[in-house]
């Protein structure tokens, strides 16, 4: 008998999609803590090798979503069923470097990974203000904070579709550039080949990278998984020109 392949609408979400914003965060946390898809599993480096639950992680998921969602950057795959099979997360809010441990208890590794994100956006932030004479500001650039997909099928397209509508929206919206902090190879290349974006280079011409080998807590990841976490952006004042120009 051959399976019937799912559909996949594309919603984004407001502060009003109670049971949504439940099914999205469920949805990133299984993604992040770990999914098996076809035989694979598939996770984030980090959260794989921390001492992270699923129930802390969705917590934090979820209470990132609620806080963001109304800016209009969080969009989910809804099948025929009304189930996620994938979200894409991102805000327009300046990079913030916060300098020290938030997380307790159960969830005191997250504190970890807040540290590797903040070190590469402060080195982001600090060669912005050198190259542009001033500060990220709110509302500049689409921050792709959390992307997860638990669909086994279409995974690739569902993830060009949801970053596609995204950056749409940030053009029609005039931001400047769309950036991410990508944790692994993978995801980088998938960034890259489908949606143009490059590693961000600093003004000395160096990519911004944390390298998990020189983290005590995270040499424990093999490089063969991903040597650390960088910046990776994509400009666009190009698409910007293209909408002029139509």
């Amino acid at each position: 008998m051959i399976q019937k392949q799912k559909t996949y609408t594309y919603q984004i979400l407001t502060s009003k999609d109670d049971l949504f914003i439940h099914k999205a965060s469920a949805c990133l946390a299984t993604s992040f803590i770990g999914v098996d898809v076809a035989g694979k599993w598939v996770q984030e480096p980090m959260v794989g090798l921390l001492d992270i639950t699923y129930d802390d992680f969705y917590q934090f998921t979820k209470e990132y979503v609620e806080a963001t969602v109304d800016q209009g950057y969080c969009i989910a795959a809804v099948d025929e069923n009304g189930e996620v099979g994938g979200v894409l997360a991102g805000d327009t809010n300046a990079p913030e470097i916060i300098g020290e441990d938030v997380f307790e208890g159960s969830f005191k590794d997250m504190n970890v990974i807040l540290h590797v994100l903040e070190d590469v956006d402060l080195q982001f932030k600090e060669d912005y203000r050198i190259r542009n004479g001033k500060d990220i500001e709110d509302g500049e650039m689409l921050h792709l904070f959390m992307i997860g997909v638990t669909a086994e099928e279409q995974r690739h397209d569902i993830i060009q579709s949801m970053t596609n509508t995204l950056m749409d929206r940030a053009v029609e919206e005039g931001l400047s550039a769309v950036y991410g902090e990508a944790t692994n190879p993978k995801s980088f290349r998938v960034m890259e080949k489908y949606h143009g974006f490059q590693k961000y280079e600093t003004l000395a011409g160096k990519p911004i990278m944390h390298e998990y080998k020189q983290n005590e807590r995270l040499k424990g990841i093999p490089s063969s998984v991903s040597e650390g976490t960088i910046i990776v952006i994509k400009d666009l004042s190009s698409a910007h020109k293209e909408r002029n120009d139509a």
